[in-house]
């Protein structure tokens, strides 16, 4: 994702919530996420079970760096594969016009998966709109990107999001965006592997990361994660939980491929060699 497409996501973000606000202001909606019923700390409790591996497992039709991912799209249906096959959390697109998602996916796949089941809405959240809107559909977390947000605003945004009692998956790519999520008081830290201004894949990034983060952090990897041997590889460095989205949807049963691949990585024996050299 070029730099001027991160920009253009972001601008598009904007336009669609104020849109979102005429139609629907924010002491509305407010009052209608007030309705909702959410357990903080949902995530950040799944995430940190130590009995399973924990995978966050995507819902999500369509990506800018590789088109129509599934043509027949049942976001529910997939969802519930998910949650049979052993998913610890649900992450599901929201965002309209790059990723085909929907607002009313989160809604719908909260109706039908078990409450205990946490729901991420990944988005490009860029205001306290959009977490009045998660919580009212029945997000249990946010995603915040470093990249995509100025410091004060994630800063900002954590805060509100906390305040509503939903956890915040932060997300970075290298170490100045790590700095700047710990900085922020991050608890839950995603290690995107995708650069988002050039697309390139490098899981490198999750391997140079993990040391730099404290302890008592959750650490996520995201993106790039293909194969059982790679959870295992890096669960022995000290990640907690792993985000896999593309390489589930391509697959022609994706809670099928998710249970091949935790059942390839908890067979595996269970290192945490690395996360001893973690700074306090």
């Amino acid at each position: 994702m070029t730099a001027d497409l991160l920009a253009t996501i972001v601008a598009a973000t904007r336009r669609i919530v104020d849109v979102r606000q005429e139609r629907e202001p924010i002491a509305a909606l407010a009052r209608r996420a007030e309705r909702a019923h959410t357990a903080p700390g949902r995530l950040l409790l799944a995430l940190t079970r130590a009995d399973r591996v924990n995978v966050i497992a995507e819902c999500k039709r369509r990506s800018p760096s590789r088109g129509v991912l599934r043509a027949q799209y049942d976001p529910v249906a997939i969802a519930r594969g998910y949650v049979s096959a052993g998913a610890a959390a649900i992450s599901i697109l929201t965002e309209p016009t790059f990723f085909d998602g929907a607002l009313d996916h989160v809604q719908a796949i909260r109706a039908a998966v078990p409450g205990e089941v946490p729901l991420l809405r990944k988005d490009f959240v860029v205001s306290e709109y959009q977490l009045l809107e998660a919580k009212a559909v029945g997000a249990d977390a946010v995603l915040l990107i470093v990249a995509a947000l100025e410091r004060r605003d994630l800063v900002s945004l954590a805060s509100s999001a906390a305040g509503l009692g939903l956890d915040a998956l932060v997300e970075v790519h290298d170490e100045r965006e790590l700095a700047i999520a710990i900085d922020a008081g991050a608890r839950i830290v995603g290690v995107n592997n995708r650069n988002l201004r050039t697309l390139d894949v490098d899981v490198e990034a999750s391997e140079r990361l993990i040391a730099r983060m404290p302890r008592g952090m959750i650490a996520v990897s995201e993106s790039g994660l293909r194969t059982s041997d790679d959870l295992v590889r890096l669960r022995a460095l000290g990640y907690r939980a792993f985000l896999i989205g593309e390489r589930l949807m391509t697959e022609a049963d994706p809670g099928a491929a998710l249970k091949a691949l935790l059942a390839g990585a908890s067979s595996a024996p269970t290192g945490v060699g690395a996360d001893r050299a973690r700074p306090e």
